[in-house]
């Protein structure tokens, strides 16, 4: 993912130069700005779907930018922290649940492959639990909602299966690499490929 900045973009009004954003994805004939995608020619049913990875990391991965950045003023900016939050689009209550998932939630503590709102489940927690929980999140491809029903000790919704798979280790390894690649464990990769061979 390339991202380009264009500081010579103007707004509509003519008014002060702004910071335009545009994002090109490799391999991928598609760019991405802040107010949508443009597709520059067909893509395959797996690229789309590689599109599809990028869009959500890019998501989640927003969230924990915002989060990040709102921590860091809110410590070191205390007098003109309001001010400044009150320039972003984002409603005041997003922004500071953005930024209190941010500090609960270290980042030794997150995963690439888990969603924002996976965080915020266990952000209550002390360190330890945390990773204990987003690892069995993890492994487990627990959504949102089964994270919260684990948490809740509503165990009986979530019946994982365990699957042995004998294969050679020069195959381990490569789905090893395309699962480190996808930001993803390697069981996390296998079931999600396992759902796109079924459709599920």
């Amino acid at each position: 993912m390339t991202v380009v900045q264009d500081t010579a973009a103007r707004n509509g009004t003519g008014g002060r130069p702004r910071t335009a954003f545009g994002v090109s994805l490799p391999g991928l004939d598609v760019t991405a700005n802040p107010v949508g995608l443009r597709f520059e020619s067909e893509l395959s049913l797996p690229a789309w779907c590689r599109l599809g990875s990028h869009v959500a990391q890019l998501g989640t991965a927003a969230a924990w930018w915002i989060g990040d950045w709102l921590v860091y003023g809110q410590d070191r900016y205390q007098d003109r922290y309001r001010r400044s939050m009150a320039e972003h689009a984002l409603d005041y209550q997003t922004l500071r649940n953005y930024a209190w998932v941010s500090r609960h939630v270290r980042l030794p503590q997150r995963r690439r492959s888990l969603s924002f709102q996976h965080h915020a489940e266990v952000a209550r927690l002390p360190a330890e639990q945390q990773t204990s929980w987003l690892r069995a999140a993890e492994e487990n491809s627990w959504s949102r909602n089964a994270l919260r029903d684990q948490l809740r000790g509503r165990p009986g919704r979530v019946r994982p299966v365990t699957l042995r798979i004998d294969a050679p280790p020069q195959r381990k390894q490569r789905w090893a690499e395309a699962a480190e690649a996808a930001g993803q464990s390697l069981t996390a990769w296998v079931i999600s490929r396992l759902d796109e061979a079924t459709g599920a």
